[in-house]
């Protein structure tokens, strides 16, 4: 995986999101003498203030990594992120800084895009109501509240066309014989064209059109919330909505009035703008009790390979932090590229 040779014996490696399990990490960097410090994700910005003070690196998965966070962080190299969105961190304020920030961006492409496949199929063959019908009654025979719905032949719109979109794509075009269209500005007509998919440079258009829509695109400034009650609207095939990629992509109260007004047949989600969920006070507490909706604790990354891949990369990446070698930036995130020229780091 890395070489042997590092001696981290008196480095401070701060990692945070320690309720996710990354036991082949945190064993690489204690067997090398590193004193490790673990945070969970809701940790304070006064703890983490606290904790990153002689820290040399931050590996975070979701914990905001703020300017007063980096500002505290005196001996900080590196802040390295062990998933692919970067929201998190204030990356304007660690270049000033002087600190490379990198992710890993490609270790659950074809995971994510399978999850979020799964999740479409379990919403239109209702999965879920048959199998709890199932164990309630032993048996049931066919009739209207158990028809479900083919892929073959529908029309599956794509918002955000890029690896995990695309990946996608394939699986219900070239997979399931589906129509496959997307809404992506970033993405030319041509090289879409090539991949068999129709873009459509109008997102109500898209929407219009489509029997499932899934959401994955990255989440900035532009894409906030841009599934909202006028894009519901614009449904009129009362779509199945897949969302594995971030929460803020959709507008959740006007999300609950779509499945409560029938605009959409079903939702299929794997995050949500405020994680984690819970059953009593979270603005989403209600879909817990619906049929049509499945809910996915945000881990539609989470496979063995998957989770190999991303060790591999993160702790290659954090070796280059720690021996002061240039930082491989993988993501074509041009927050990330733009670090090229100012900081100590490739592409």
């Amino acid at each position: 995986m890395t070489n042997n040779d590092l001696n981290l014996s008196g480095i401070c490696i701060v990692r945070t999101d320690a309720e996710i399990e990354c036991n082949e990490i945190d064993a690489w960097f204690t067997s090398r003498g590193a004193d490790l410090v673990l945070l969970p994700g809701d940790v304070s910005e006064h703890e983490l203030c606290s904790a990153v003070a002689n820290a040399s690196l931050i590996l975070m998965c979701y914990t905001t990594i703020s300017s007063v966070v980096i500002q505290s962080a005196n001996q900080l190299k590196g802040i390295v992120k062990y998933g692919v969105g970067i929201d998190a961190i204030d990356i304007v304020a660690a270049t000033k800084r002087g600190v490379p920030v990198v992710n890993v961006p490609e270790y659950a492409e074809q995971t994510v895009a399978e999850g979020a496949f799964c999740l479409m199929l379990a919403l239109v063959k209702k999965l879920l109501p048959v199998h709890r019908a199932m164990q309630q009654d032993g048996w049931i025979d066919p009739a209207s509240q158990w028809l479900g719905s083919d892929i073959h032949c529908k029309c599956v719109a794509i918002v955000g066309a890029g690896r995990i979109g695309r990946a996608f794509a394939r699986m219900a075009g070239a997979g399931f014989g589906a129509r496959v269209i997307a809404y992506d500005p970033n993405v030319s007509s041509a090289e879409l064209q090539s991949l068999d998919i129709e873009k459509i440079d109008d997102l109500h258009v898209l929407l219009e059109q489509a029997d499932i829509v899934s959401m994955h695109t990255v989440l900035n400034d532009s894409t906030r919330a841009i599934i909202g009650r006028k894009e519901f609207a614009a449904m009129r095939r009362r779509p199945v909505l897949i969302n594995v990629s971030r929460g803020a992509l959709i507008d959740e109260s006007a999300l609950i009035e779509a499945l409560n007004n029938k605009q959409i047949s079903a939702a299929g989600l794997d995050v949500f703008t405020d994680e984690p969920l819970n059953r009593t006070s979270h603005a989403l507490s209600c879909l817990y009790e619906c049929d049509n909706v499945i809910l996915s604790p945000h881990l539609t990354f989470f496979t063995h390979e998957a989770m190999q891949r991303l060790t591999t990369d993160t702790l290659a990446r954090c070796e280059e932090v720690l021996r002061g070698e240039s930082v491989l930036i993988r993501s074509k995130d041009p927050r990330l590229l733009a670090q090229h020229g100012m900081l100590n780091v490739k592409s």
